[in-house]
């Protein structure tokens, strides 16, 4: 009995001894902490050049600049916009352009109406006749009084909002003689 008592208490010593957390007090530096371990004093290291974070790999240059290879504004969508595009775009003008340009686009938003400076109105002859790379541009760098929506906004999403903004300029100026033959019948019924 008195040898099982003191297999079990060598037991447990062996035990405790084999617990040890060595991790949890291991040499480390806080992010961005000064250090003398490597030359340039920095516990960070800097990105190996040419690194691109993952999702962030920019080869189409007009899809995420709006812009072609000269520097000028694109005249096309970068994508093929689809009815789906184009509700998505509504949605997001709706949440981020509405409070200035109003769901019309006539520049005379809530936040207008509030006291603040008049947003531009895309019913103008000048808008009307810009490229659609330039609302991108817009919205992707700020102008005038509006801020950038780059960190808000993903590229693609920007490119449907330009894409519901030319709806709306569409709309406003829109005849009979736009519309399709067969959903002319349907307008024409209606009093």
């Amino acid at each position: 009995m008195l040898r099982l008592r003191h297999l079990v208490i060598f037991a447990c010593l062996m035990a405790s001894v084999a617990c040890r957390q060595d991790m949890h007090n291991q040499p480390r530096y806080k992010p961005l902490a000064a250090t003398d371990f490597f030359g340039d004093g920095r516990s960070a290291r800097p990105a190996i050049e040419g690194t691109v974070a993952r999702g962030h790999l920019r080869i189409d240059k007009a899809r995420y600049t709006g812009k072609k290879e000269d520097g000028t504004d694109v005249d096309e969508f970068p994508f093929p916009i689809t009815q789906p595009d184009l509700l998505r775009g509504q949605q997001r003008f709706n949440i981020f352009c509405s409070p200035c340009h109003s769901r019309v686009g006539d520049g005379n938003g809530i936040v207008v109406q509030r006291g603040f400076p008049r947003a531009a109105s895309y019913h103008t002859a000048k808008l009307i006749k810009a490229p659609v790379g330039h609302f991108f541009d817009v919205m992707t760098n700020g102008f005038g009084a509006m801020p950038s929506y780059e960190s808000r906004v993903d590229p693609d999403d920007r490119w449907r909002i330009t894409a519901y903004i030319r709806v709306l300029q569409l709309s406003e100026n829109a005849s009979l003689e736009d519309v399709r033959p067969d959903q002319r019948a349907k307008l024409e019924k209606t009093p």
